[in-house]
């Protein structure tokens, strides 16, 4: 590796992960994925060399990939890498800061999660960046929301206040997303799907497959809540659909719960517990901790399938789903409702 080696890797990092949530977003990650251990090197160079500001924006073009492919442990390893060297602009290293915390963020480290973000919020802060302000206020907001929902609640409305007064589109999307998280959690459906609502008609806008996938899980939980499950069932199978279209997982094992949730609610069992099982071995595979809107809807699925179909039929499908590979999951999770 040498510096012309490493810009090329540069560009072809940021390149390509501006492009890993769009239409070609497939073809983006296979890329970034075929060329990662180039990427890499490149990282570990610019390191080397002192180069702070490139090894923090190469770090920052992979996050997609990371979050994308579930590999939160190595994507901390080498944020951890880039973050400790010195130096470099304030706004690249606070973004970088802020990317940063995801990754142990989604493995349920929360206390590094909420170091990092409240890192990006100072930086954000001090330099007058809104955008960077409001993501990390998000972030903290997500960390909150696991313990503290008001606190989590009070968070993501000041990062949306942030974003409105900035004219912050994609800051705004998150912020909504946030709140429609947190009244979901609380119980206030009807505002949670509101909020959603607004965060999945931004994101189809903008051709995020990533989001929309997201958003549209999200909402789906909402809508099985409020009593309309085939609208529920609608939307986990498109989140489903653009996993599988992307070649992501991200999104995958909480469609293909709250999938298993709506089987429940239409007493098919058997299937619902072998949807358990399928994601809670992708949950497992990837180091995943369950989110806090999700956790309690897993929980109630462990508590409510054994006393509805017995213990031992339980685990049977359960096993069966575990020992599902993630397309046949995906293709089970997928088929056709049988009538009636």
């Amino acid at each position: 590796m040498d510096a012309r080696a490493a810009g090329s890797m540069l560009e072809l990092g940021e390149e390509a992960g501006a492009r890993a949530t769009g239409p070609n977003g497939r073809d983006a990650l296979e890329l970034l994925e075929r060329r990662l251990d180039e990427l890499l090197a490149a990282i570990a160079w610019f390191v080397d060399a002192g180069r702070t500001d490139e090894a923090l924006r190469l770090a920052t073009a992979l996050y997609r990939f990371w979050i994308t492919k579930q590999r939160f442990a190595e994507g901390a390893v080498w944020f951890d890498r880039v973050l400790a060297s010195p130096g470099g602009d304030d706004l690249v290293r606070g973004k970088a800061v802020l990317y940063a915390g995801f990754m142990p963020f989604w493995m349920g480290d929360d206390e590094r999660a909420a170091d990092l973000f409240g890192q990006a919020l100072e930086i954000g802060r001090r330099v007058g960046d809104a955008p960077l302000t409001s993501q990390a206020l998000g972030g903290l907001s997500r960390v909150a929301l696991r313990t503290d929902v008001a606190e989590g609640r009070r968070l993501a409305a000041e990062a949306l206040a942030v974003s409105d007064a900035a004219d912050d589109e994609p800051g705004r999307s998150n912020a909504l997303h946030l709140l429609g998280v947190g009244a979901q959690i609380a119980g206030d459906l009807p505002e949670a799907r509101e909020w959603m609502t607004q965060r999945l008609a931004l994101v189809r806008a903008t051709g995020n497959e990533f989001l929309i996938g997201s958003e549209a899980c999200n909402l789906s939980m909402v809508e099985r809540q409020l009593g309309d499950l085939d609208a529920a069932e609608a939307l986990a199978r498109e989140a489903l659909e653009i996993d599988a279209r992307a070649g992501t997982q991200f999104t995958t094992p909480f469609a293909i719960s709250g999938l298993a949730s709506i089987a429940t609610e239409r007493e098919q069992f058997e299937r619902a517990a072998t949807l358990v099982g399928a994601a809670e071995a992708i949950m497992e595979a990837q180091g995943m901790a369950w989110p806090p809107d999700e956790r309690p809807h897993y929980d109630h699925l462990l508590a409510t399938l054994p006393a509805a179909m017995g213990n031992t039929a339980f685990e049977k499908a359960r096993a069966h789903g575990r020992a599902m590979a993630v397309p046949e999951a995906v293709d089970f999770a997928l088929e056709p409702r049988p009538a009636g």
